[in-house]
């Protein structure tokens, strides 16, 4: 009998964090740390793993657009939040009372906190009840969801959010986890990745192909707004003699198959 630990996907959240740049939509990227263990120096979006602290039920209360959300969505949300400020330094938040989003110059003044919640020192309730902010999960649009296929030693059941990123925050990676940064078209990782002068993984391929529908960020965004979630857990089919990685066809992606050996590398 397998590991019920091995077995059992990891809650997970992933931001896409998107501005219209010369080229049309770009997006952020990190490239992970050759040291971490799952995703080893590929490029991907800000993400990772649910923790306790996002399941604070005193997190409700600094929370715009919680209404109606349940528990899990919410933690997601929040999840989502920090870890893109975690690994980004972008944040978003607003001060309790404000519309506008945390400028950039605010930004500067609490990037203290940046370490201080990737390393446990402060808990993000803390940290927002401190500083008066509350998070903005009114600004996350739900853009895929995706679990590891059962045959893999880890797993994670992982939410997608697409979300515009405020004036004035730049992104950088955290130095840690990320050691290299980009704000990127679709289109250029894409080519980057085939060419092999970098390295994504399937999921993060395939949401840059449902991006790249798209010309903008607005366009991005309307379209994640009125699209149907699908939940996707990859399958391998043998199909004429090649196994191929495949994902349900109305999902909403432009390709819902790859060649297995493409996709293991």
């Amino acid at each position: 009998m397998k590991d019920e630990k091995t077995t059992s996907p990891i809650l997970s959240a992933t931001v896409i964090l998107g501005r219209n740049g010369k080229d049309g939509l770009e997006v952020f990227m990190v490239k992970r740390n050759r040291q971490i263990e799952f995703a080893s120096g590929a490029l991907v979006f800000p993400g990772g793993k649910v923790d306790e602290n996002d399941q604070a039920q005193g997190l409700r209360a600094y929370c715009d657009g919680q209404e109606g959300l349940t528990d899990r969505e919410l933690c997601l949300c929040i999840a989502a939040i920090r870890e893109a400020y975690e690994e980004s330094g972008i944040f978003l938040a607003r001060f309790r009372g404000k519309q506008e989003m945390v400028s950039g110059k605010d930004l500067q003044r609490l990037s203290v906190y940046r370490n201080q919640l990737a390393e446990n020192k402060i808990s993000m309730e803390t940290f927002l009840k401190t500083e008066k902010l509350v998070l903005a999960c009114n600004k996350l649009i739900c853009f895929a969801h995706w679990i590891t296929p059962l045959q893999m030693p880890k797993r994670f059941d992982t939410s997608f959010f697409l979300a515009e990123t405020p004036n004035g925050h730049m992104g950088e990676h955290d130095g840690l986890e990320s050691v290299d940064s980009v704000w990127i078209t679709p289109e250029k990782a894409i080519e980057m990745a085939d060419s092999g002068k970098l390295t994504m993984i399937f999921p993060t391929r395939m949401n840059m192909l449902k991006l790249g529908k798209d010309k903008t960020l607005e366009d991005a965004v309307l379209r994640a707004r009125s699209e149907k979630i699908v939940t996707i857990m990859p399958r391998v089919e043998d199909r004429n003699g090649e196994l191929m990685l495949c994902i349900p066809e109305d999902a909403g992606y432009p390709v819902t198959s790859e060649f297995l050996k493409k996709v293991m590398g």
